[in-house]
């Protein structure tokens, strides 16, 4: 149950957040959002506030932003379309019902002859006594079809009427901001539990390595490696698996005394790649600090996109397979063994995936975040936007794809964990 609470509060958490970077920049940018969902499929929960409905649906499978004029948004009344309108006090169209069978004596009954939701805002036709009437439309007014209500959308409040630069940074906004979430896990990390110190220290050497061969003690602190100065583990650790089988000469201070030690790696293998390991184990203390954390975040949040890059050229490359890949039932299980370890490290985890769904977002694939600012940059460069119906249709295959994907990666997890 615990595993359960941990996986849904992590997966909320990152759709929600990569969501409302959408959010926040449409409204920015005046863009009515119909909808902000968390999940897919049937709803769960509704609740509207203002303009905009809040849901969460059923499948955790991610989330949306529906904005005003995506996704053939815009109603189209045909002439010969017979609606119910309800003005208000400045003559204006308040309320405009699809189904003529309304039981409301101020409803005005209109057979369409001509109308303009977007731009112009009228609608003009003939009432019931034959005569020709044109109406303009009021901005906040709503469609109402089956008893459900649409707020209509004036075209200046529609995804496509902002500029490319706008729409482009609404697009970004979503990964982005799971970027900025990550660093703000690694930095609440970084204030509650300390940042390690990350100096060159061993705090064990294991028996029958290279470590101890070499002659090397525990609280030893790295100073040198092939004359090049060390002032962090990560740089002494970096340099041992960069050279597999490769003697080294390695300069340590042992008490303060200048002790010159030779080492020789022993050669391992991961995913096909070769990397050198001497038997050292490091244990850095942690310091807390306002700074120090602020640093640390960022820090970390560099060094895992700067990972997540080299494992996707891996994978692109082909030194992995798809079987490497893991989808909703790999992620939960990785955070059934993570919980485990306690919160901090469930942070960590978090703000990882965080940073992975970054990533992927912006991979430039059809009905990705990265999909759509390619065809932002398309325009860009032709100064006129692609084809909406065949930019729609490259967007559909696509989903369609991922979906595959998706569902071929999920069952190689349900092989790999449950037979």
């Amino acid at each position: 149950m615990e595993t359960v609470i941990a996986f849904i509060v992590i997966f909320g958490t990152l759709v929600a957040f990569h969501e409302f970077g959408h959010f926040l920049f449409a409204k920015k940018a005046g863009i009515m959002v119909r909808e902000f969902a968390i999940g897919m499929g049937p709803k769960i929960l509704a609740i509207r506030k203002g303009e905009t409905q809040y849901t969460i649906r059923l499948l955790p499978l991610g989330g949306y932003v529906r904005m005003a004029g995506e996704d053939f948004d815009t109603v189209d009344l045909q002439p010969g379309y017979r609606v119910g309108l309800l003005l208000n006090a400045q003559n204006e169209i308040e309320k405009i019902h699809l189904n003529r069978n309304v039981a409301n004596p101020n409803i005005l009954n209109l057979e369409v002859e001509n109308s303009d939701l977007d731009k112009e805002l009228f609608i003009e036709g003939y009432d019931e006594d034959g005569q020709f009437v044109r109406l303009n439309i009021a901005r906040t007014a709503t469609i109402i079809e089956k008893g459900q209500e649409t707020l209509i959308a004036p075209y200046d409040r529609q995804f496509e009427s902002k500029s490319l630069g706008k729409r482009a940074m609404t697009i970004f906004a979503g990964p982005l901001f799971n970027f900025i979430l990550a660093f703000f896990i690694f930095l609440a990390l970084g204030l509650m539990n300390g940042v390690p110190t990350n100096e060159p220290i061993i705090t064990e050497v294991k028996p029958d390595t290279p470590a101890e061969v070499s002659g090397m003690q525990n609280n030893d602190l790295v100073t040198s490696v092939d004359g090049k100065e060390i002032k962090t583990w990560t740089q002494f650790s970096q340099a041992i698996q960069d050279s597999p089988g490769v003697p080294m000469a390695v300069e340590v201070d042992r008490g303060g005394k200048a002790v010159s030690l030779s080492v020789v790696p022993d050669t391992v293998k991961d995913a096909g790649k070769e990397f050198g390991q001497i038997g050292v184990l490091y244990s850095s203390p942690l310091e807390k600090g306002i700074v120090k954390s602020f640093v640390f975040g960022a820090e970390q949040t560099y060094t895992w996109t700067v990972k997540i890059f080299e494992l996707l050229g891996q994978l692109i490359t082909g030194q992995f397979t798809i079987d490497a890949l893991s989808g909703p039932v790999g992620i939960y299980k990785a955070t059934e063994e993570v919980a485990q370890y306690g919160i901090f490290n469930l942070m960590n985890w978090g703000a990882v995936l965080s940073i992975n769904l970054g990533i992927m977002n912006l991979l430039p694939l059809p009905a990705l975040d990265g999909g759509r600012l390619l065809f932002f940059l398309f325009e860009g460069l032709r100064g006129k936007p692609i084809d909406k119906q065949k930019e729609g249709m490259v967007h559909f295959v696509g989903i369609m794809l991922l979906m595959v994907l998706m569902l071929v990666v999920t069952w190689n997890d349900i092989q790999r964990f449950f037979f």
